[in-house]
Formats: structure tokens, sequence, C-alpha cells
């Protein structure tokens, strides 16, 4: 059996996004966390370069400026599926989340908690995969 003739599976928007999402939780709604090509150019325009974000996170000194960060950090990320779903759901937009409304719906305890699913989400957002597939009947020279 060959697998020539099978048919390429269409591409499920929604299973691309949960394969390069973390979940979290914020005032009982659930998000998920996505590092979009816009996210990427936030966190470089604020951090220089995603190299220098996780330095940043782990390295603040001042509890304050790390809660900032990472509240500035789950809003942009889970601002991406929102952004995402209003263009795909012309007629049914969600509102963005604003960084008062993660401030005020969590607590310093889930915020450490959302630190992994940033990582999570940064992991999976630049992750490669490089499929090559055997080369059949090629004819030298």
């Amino acid at each position: 059996m060959t697998n020539e003739n099978v048919e390429p599976k269409p591409l499920d928007l929604d299973e691309v996004a949960g394969e390069r999402s973390a979940a979290i939780e914020i005032g009982g709604e659930k998000y998920k966390l996505i590092l979009t090509t816009k996210a990427t150019k936030e966190i470089a325009k604020r951090y220089g370069g995603l190299e220098n974000l996780g330095t940043k996170l782990m390295e603040s000194k001042d509890f304050e400026l790390a809660l900032d960060e990472v509240v500035w950090l789950v809003t942009l990320l889970a601002n991406q599926s929102i952004l995402i779903h209003n263009i795909r759901n012309k007629n049914d937009k969600k509102e963005l989340l604003q960084e008062d409304e993660v401030e005020l719906l969590t607590t310093p305890f889930e915020l450490a908690e959302y630190k992994n699913a940033i990582m999570v989400s940064m992991m999976k957002g630049t992750k490669r995969h490089i499929e090559s597939e055997p080369v059949k009947n090629v004819e030298v020279g």
C-alpha cells in the first residue's frame, strides 16, 4: 500500500492554534497564550528580542517590575488568540483584555504559574518541524 494517492488533510486553524498555545484561566475564563509574529514584534520592541525576554523575567529583582512584565506578556499573548478569533468571526468579535483587567482578575500566585504558560507558548511558537520525504525514482545524470 502506498501513500501517493492520499489527499492532504485540510488545515484546521483551531488545531494549529492549539498546537502553538498554552492555556490559562483569568477570572474564570480560559485564554490561549499564543506567540504570533505580531506578538514577537511587540516583544522585540520592548526587550530587544525573544532571547532577552527569559533573562528579564527570571532575573528581575524588583517584584513589582516582575509582576508588570508578566501582566504585560499575559495580556499580549492572550490577546493574540482573541485577535485570531476576531479575524475569523467578524460578526462575533470579542473585546481585547486590558492590563488592568488582568491585574484585577489574578493573584500574584497565579501570575507565577502563568510564567510557565508564557514560556510554553514561546517554545511552541518558536519550534520548527522539518519533515523531509524520501526521494523516489530520481534518475542521475
